[in-house]
């Protein structure tokens, strides 16, 4: 285990996530903080970054102009931005920083990025779904 693994799972630990599963050859953990939204978020050390994703929702049969609003609201997220996956069936928020000179504030800032981003978005988000 390195020493940044270590260090990344110390913040989370900070910042009251829980962690729900971990991968110590991997350097992956999973944590949640249901009251904020988060679930099954993974952080993951593939150095030289860090990658936080998180899973938001399928992408719907009929998306109608939901990449088009994706990108309008990645606009207004001052962290990360909600991305689809490489098959192109889900949706989810994804931020990357540097390991080298991470901090505990810069952790804190992109996941909570992530809880705004949903606070403001989320309900819109879910109508594309009904």
């Amino acid at each position: 285990m390195s020493d940044k693994f270590q260090l990344v799972k110390d913040y989370l630990t900070d910042l009251d996530l829980k962690i729900v599963s971990e991968d110590a050859a991997e350097e992956l953990v999973v944590v949640e903080d249901v009251e904020n939204g988060i679930q099954n978020m993974f952080v993951d050390c593939e150095a030289p970054i860090l990658v936080i994703e998180q899973m938001i929702m399928d992408v719907p049969a009929q998306p109608r102009d939901l990449f088009k609003r994706l990108l309008q609201i990645n606009r207004t997220l001052v962290h990360g931005a909600f991305v689809i996956d490489d098959e192109g069936k889900r949706i989810i928020f994804r931020d990357t920083l540097q390991l080298e000179n991470l901090d505990l504030n810069e952790l804190e800032a992109s996941i909570q990025a992530l809880s705004f981003g949903l606070a403001e978005n989320g309900e819109e988000l879910l109508s594309y779904i009904r």
